[in-house]
């Protein structure tokens, strides 16, 4: 019966049979098996089977295990070290043993239990897969790769080790490799949850954050239940400016899991994007609660305001986790926060130190920067959106007004631009949209301009008004406050000709040092090398130099963060001016306006305008010389 699935008929003769016979070890511990293949609570019947049979290994394993299903990991592994004193050998009971020690956190003494198990025998996927799992935690990611790796070659249909690895390798900053794993999960197993939460922060790691929250969607109705794809919901919600969304799936995923530290820290950020400081750090102390150690809570708190020496204490904390064994991102993250501890308190050489080991770090699990392929793509923009393709897809288009760009380097200044016109009543700032990102991606205009059509022109400019419409229905204006739009200007302007584009530009030495000086939500790929970023920094400058040649010199207004900075007054009259407003004063007052802001500077821009950014790269001069060769390309001087 036990062979043909018939669990429960065989738990009736069973039952039947003690009780003629109540001291029968073997069949209590049959019974033991009956009941755990049917998912009921198996303890006393494997309990019975041990104590009357008290030297059978098999008997000890099973009570283990029955334990280990109801999370009583301690008990459990007594039960595991009691198999194994009958039976050295026995490696199921060593592989056993290891899950217990990882429940426990113990993953030194899981990862020995595993390899017994596997010297014993060298076929046990599973267990590899397990060592994989406990060699992670212990952040040894090319080791636990190669075990995954061997799982796979025993059993090369294993879902989960392909998932497993896809982490790994996401670890190791092999992304491409990374989601080409958990495809092939996906692909073995479609409904697997976990594969298809995983994929969503691989693909949010990429930007991508449509895709990743349809992943993370799928996840969920997979399994209704799965804190963490709730917590991931919530973090992707939250970078599209779905804030309400965004807390929602939070606040779901802590139902769950109340001890879950990234849904509290995305929680916590929220609260911090709509200016509510002080209650975000009482959030992020919510997370150093529940793990006094965490890098996310202790580095969440110095990203709401200016640190002072007065923050002594917290430096010392966070210095004393940050020398302790994390993961590479954890570290990477604390590295950044106590940056940016020596930079406010003006200490630049510990400063640049931290910011340079957060950077070397964050280069172990980002993706690999190809400045060729930047090269490359600069070269055929240039090449393809040219004056003939340009005057033969404006002949399509629609001439809306609504739309206004704020575009430039990150870390140049178009969040405070941003703020400044979005205190204005007619202004709806709605942050940064992914659209023409994705549609720039998707549009591949021929060599010979026979790939530009009408139809589709009018399609992208449509369907992106829909959207602003959807976002605020009365606002005259709508800020869309991509940096990285500088690359799809072509298309933009071709669809959207009447759009008003506003070009920030900032010292490319602040601006860069800013850059590196800045732990990223999603990837960017040129940010922790300050080579990548003069390299990058150029390029870009070409490509703003080829639009400014190609398109009508009146619907690019470039406006400099310093004058901006020194002249706000002026340079706010100009900026609405550009858009077609009338001034009005809350604009100056723009510190005052109460809106969400999803970005690096969300404090910064809630305080009066400052010089104190201005020509900062003088501080860590003796640091910064690949970023010198900048200095001509300043457009201040």
């Amino acid at each position: 019966m036990l062979h043909a699935g018939r669990y429960v008929e065989l738990e009736s003769t069973l039952c039947e049979l003690l009780e003629r016979h109540p001291d029968s070890g073997a069949a209590w511990q049959m019974l033991g098996v009956a009941l755990a293949r049917q998912g009921k609570n198996s303890v006393h019947a494997s309990a019975m089977a041990a104590k009357l049979l008290p030297t059978d290994a098999g008997a000890h394993n099973n009570l283990g295990n029955a334990l280990a299903r109801l999370g009583q990991w301690d008990q459990a592994v007594a039960s595991y070290g009691r198999a194994l004193s009958f039976k050295p050998n026995f490696s199921d009971a060593h592989s056993n043993l290891g899950n217990a020690f990882s429940e426990l956190g113990q993953f030194e003494a899981a990862a020995a239990s595993y390899r017994r198990a596997l010297e014993i025998n060298p076929q046990l996927f599973e267990a590899h897969n397990h060592l994989g799992n406990a060699l992670r935690l212990l952040y040894r990611p090319a080791e636990a790769a190669a075990s995954y790796r061997r799982a796979l070659e025993i059993q090369p249909d294993f879902a989960e080790a392909h998932s497993n690895l896809g982490n790994v390798l996401v670890d190791l900053g092999q992304l491409n490799e990374a989601l080409a794993s958990y495809r092939r999960a996906l692909t073995l197993k479609p409904n697997f949850a976990e594969a298809h939460n995983n994929m969503g922060s691989l693909l949010r790691g990429f930007g991508q954050l449509a895709e990743a929250i349809a992943s993370y969607r799928r996840a969920l109705v997979l399994k209704p239940d799965f804190a963490e794809a709730h917590s991931n919901l919530g973090i992707a919600l939250r970078l599209l400016g779905r804030t309400v969304e965004a807390e929602a799936s939070c606040r779901r995923a802590l139902e769950i899991n109340p001890k879950l530290t990234a849904a509290v820290a995305a929680l916590a950020e929220t609260h911090a994007d709509r200016g509510l400081f002080a209650e975000a750090e009482e959030i992020f102390k919510r997370i150093i609660s529940i793990e006094p150690e965490s890098p996310e809570g202790w580095a969440g708190i110095s990203s709401l305001r200016k640190m002072s020496v007065d923050d002594a204490a917290w430096l010392t904390v966070a210095q004393k986790i940050a020398s302790q064994q994390l993961s590479p991102r954890r570290e990477a993250y604390l590295r950044y926060a106590i940056g940016k501890y020596f930079d406010d308190v003006q200490d630049f050489d510990q400063a640049f130190s931290s910011f340079r080991r957060a950077n070397e770090l964050a280069k172990q699990y980002g993706a690999t920067h190809d400045r060729r392929a930047v090269e490359q793509a600069v070269d055929q923009i240039t090449r393809l959106y040219d004056r003939s393709w340009l005057s033969e897809a404006g002949t399509f288009t629609m001439k809306p007004e609504r739309p206004v760009f704020i575009i430039g380097m990150l870390r140049s200044g178009t969040t405070l631009a941003e703020q400044i016109l979005a205190s204005h009543p007619a202004v709806y700032g709605a942050g940064e949209l992914p659209y023409w990102t994705n549609a720039f991606a998707a549009y591949k205009p021929s060599a010979d301009g026979s790939g530009t059509s009408a139809a589709l022109l009018r399609r992208l400019a449509a369907d992106y008004l829909r959207l602003l419409q959807d976002l605020s229905a009365d606002a005259r204006h709508v800020l869309d406050k991509m940096p990285a739009n500088f690359w799809a200007l072509g298309l933009i302007h071709a669809a959207l000709p009447g759009a008003r584009i506003i070009h920030m530009r900032r010292n490319p030495i602040d601006t860069c040092l800013s850059i590196y000086f800045q732990r990223f939500e999603t990837g960017v790929s040129y940010a922790n090398d300050l080579e990548d970023l003069a390299h990058y920094y150029t390029q870009y400058l070409r490509l703003v130099t080829h639009w400014r040649t190609i398109l009508r010199a009146d619907s690019i207004l470039d406006v400099t963060y310093e004058d901006l900075v020194e002249n706000q007054d002026a340079w706010t009259r100009k900026m609405l001016a550009f858009i077609g407003l009338p001034y009005d004063a809350r604009c100056v007052d723009f510190h005052l306006t109460n809106r969400t802001v999803i970005t690096a500077s969300k404090w910064q821009v809630r305080q009066k305008i400052s010089a104190s950014s201005v020509d900062r790269w003088r501080n860590y001069e003796k640091f910064i010389s690949p970023l010198l060769k900048l200095r001509e390309l300043d457009p201040g001087g």
